[in-house]
């Protein structure tokens, strides 16, 4: 996590209720006309294909297979949706981007699904944008931004395999991406660095994130 920011027990003790919670998947939209009735606050994850999106769903909400892994890219195709009882948050798992494999004309139908939930959600609090730590900032994850600027839509940017790069290595990719960042309209500036598979960071993002539905 940044420097910048550190958390009370009592707001990390928080995001762990909340978070302890039962979640389950809802619904799954390829069309607008589709998205569930727009209550309490949303929170869409956002990254490349294999940034480690779904690892870092079911590790916030401690259920192995709430958010479906792939090793194909582009696997996640749809806006999913994931809710707990009694939480007043929801999360949105994006399509990843950046997916290669993928024919144009299935590229474009997602890329049109996002823009218009972007755009059109009223309830979306902020975009949480993942970044692989070992790459940093890519040509595709400047575009997101460049997207989401335009859309008016804060985003945050969480690493992700922080655990896959030694601690100066972090340390200096943190303050390259909060320099890359500082220039952008959207871009919240506190960052996170999270590994799904040490638990680095998942509680410091459960604060943040229950915050945020809470506020």
């Amino acid at each position: 996590m940044s420097d910048e920011q550190t958390y009370s027990q009592e707001d990390l003790e928080a995001g762990r209720l909340m978070f302890a919670r039962p979640w389950d998947f809802l619904t799954s939209v390829t069309d607008m006309s589709n998205l569930p009735d727009a209550a309490g606050t949303e929170i869409a994850f956002a990254g490349r294909s294999n940034v480690g999106k779904s690892s870092l769903i079911n590790a916030l909400t401690g259920r192995k297979g709430l958010a479906r892994t792939s090793s194909t890219p582009g696997r996640t195709q749809m806006l999913n949706f994931f809710v707990a009882p009694d939480t007043p948050l929801t999360i949105v798992d994006m399509p990843g981007y950046g997916y290669a494999q993928a024919p144009k004309e299935l590229v474009d139908a997602w890329t049109d699904l996002v823009f218009s939930y972007l755009r059109g959600r009223p309830n979306l609090r902020r975009v949480i944008l993942l970044v692989d730590s070992r790459h940093g900032i890519k040509k595709n994850d400047l575009e997101a931004m460049a997207l989401l600027d335009r859309a008016a839509v804060v985003y945050q940017v969480v690493l992700t395999k922080s655990d896959k790069i030694k601690p100066p290595q972090l340390a200096r990719l943190v303050s390259e991406t909060e320099a890359a960042l500082a220039k952008r309209v959207a871009a919240h500036p506190l960052i996170v660095a999270t590994s799904s598979e040490k638990n680095q960071g998942i509680d410091e993002l459960r604060a943040e994130l229950c915050n945020l539905a809470n506020q």
